[in-house]
């Protein structure tokens, strides 16, 4: 892959520094320089009310369509049920052979007889944790919910309020949980950013009990249930993770595939049919493996470009990235990338190392908007002492002050791997 690398000035014409730059991203999830929005042929429609995809690495937005709109989430908030269940799991506080009683309460409220989603539990009988986790991850049940909130809190409100607590712990920003099943109430709500948030959550921190969310069928009292999730049988590389389905909120996805080396996580809501979101669900994630893909460009530490220094024991100081510079990008920008390191120069000294002091912009075809890198100083710079300053101030008197517009000069070709390092 080729890279135009731009060249700027800092100073009169007889002065020219060449910065020599590479295109990326940093490998935070969900930063906001990361964000891409397709644009031109890297377009997409779709029927749900609510969509959000999102590269899974470096949290890239690939499409957004009222990612932020609060919404009734139905039983995808059950992935918030989940990880309270997971982390007493790896705690230690909880094991898969604990037995809890199906209370009146929750035979009564997610029970057959309610007419929602159910994994069949009997009255008064006690099932054991790794039970009921199938049951609400694969069957969706509300009884087995309602069960494991019962057993972990005492009551459904108390688990809820611990729900509320570990949300905003964990980043949730738009969400709120009067339940543990998603059933209809006024004050539990999520939006598609925050369901996408929660999924990568679960993947990174409990990859030991997210295998449960590709888990295609469950029986449990001698009954035979499958998953409701569409992508598990349609699509390869799919492994999670839930549906959710009210009257008020319509048909949704929370999903999760991998293809190579990439992952995405999907969300859609307010779809009219189960037809619809098997559809949408497919046609969104098929999209994004075909239009986007991930390049790693530079390695943390590594020296990109240099950066001008006024009245500095050196002439220049290297700059680099904090973390690896990994970029996802829509295809044809992959080829040919506008690339310019940005900063007012010279830079006067001292420098401390590790001082922001330029910027790595990125630009290319299919790109809504460039893309800024913080660069950093890879040194320290002292500044000079008496006698140079006044050398160089007499310099300056000769020469003529230093421009502090970057302006693109010339223009270098640079060829860079074209493989990518695998998705952590």
């Amino acid at each position: 892959m080729l890279v135009s690398a731009l060249c700027q000035s800092v100073s009169a014409p007889r002065k020219i520094l060449r910065h020599l730059a590479l295109a990326a991203v940093s490998a935070a999830m969900l930063s906001s320089t990361a964000l891409i929005a397709p644009a031109g042929a890297v377009t997409l429609e779709t029927k749900a009310r609510e969509a959000y995809l999102v590269d899974f690495e470096t949290g890239a937005v690939l499409f957004d369509k009222n990612g932020t709109t609060q919404m009734p989430p139905s039983s995808m908030s059950k992935l918030m049920t989940a990880l309270m269940v997971f982390e007493r799991l790896k705690e230690g506080s909880l094991s898969f052979e604990e037995k809890f009683r199906v209370s009146q309460n929750a035979w009564k409220k997610g029970g057959a007889a309610s007419g929602g989603s159910t994994m069949f539990l009997d009255l008064n009988s006690e099932a054991k944790v790794e039970d009921l986790l199938r049951g609400m991850i694969i069957q969706s049940g509300n009884d087995a919910c309602i069960v494991l909130a019962e057993g972990l809190m005492g009551t459904e409100d108390a688990f809820a309020e611990a729900m509320n607590r570990k949300a905003k712990e964990i980043g949730l920003k738009d969400s709120h949980f009067a339940n543990a099943t998603g059933l209809p109430d006024p004050n539990h709500y999520m939006t598609a950013r925050d369901l996408a948030t929660l999924a990568r959550y679960l993947i990174v921190t409990f990859p030991e009990y997210y295998r449960i969310y590709s888990e295609k069928e469950f029986y449990y009292n001698k009954i035979r249930q499958q998953n409701r999730n569409p992508l598990l049988f349609t699509m390869p590389g799919a492994d999670g993770l839930k549906t959710g389905h009210t009257s008020v909120a319509g048909y949704g996805l929370t999903g999760s595939a991998q293809r190579g080396e990439r992952r995405q996580i999907m969300v859609i809501n307010g779809l009219n049919s189960m037809a619809e979101r098997s559809e949408e669900s497919q046609k969104i994630m098929d999209w994004g493996f075909a239009n986007f893909e991930n390049k790693t460009l530079f390695t943390a530490g590594e020296n990109i470009s240099t950066a001008e220094v006024w009245l500095g024991d050196v002439d220049e100081v290297p700059l680099t990235a904090q973390k690896d510079i990994r970029l996802t990008l829509p295809r044809r920008a992959a080829q040919n990338l506008d690339v310019r390191v940005v900063y007012n120069g010279p830079i006067p000294a001292p420098i401390q190392k590790g001082a922001q002091i330029a910027t790595l912009r990125v630009n290319g075809q299919d790109m809504d908007a460039p893309i800024d890198v913080p660069l950093y100083a890879a040194a320290d710079v002292e500044r000079l002492g008496f006698m140079g300053r006044i050398a160089a101030a007499l310099r300056h008197m000769v020469v003529g002050p230093a421009s502090q517009n970057v302006t693109d000069m010339t223009s270098k070709a640079l060829t860079v791997p074209s493989t990518a390092q695998p998705a952590k």
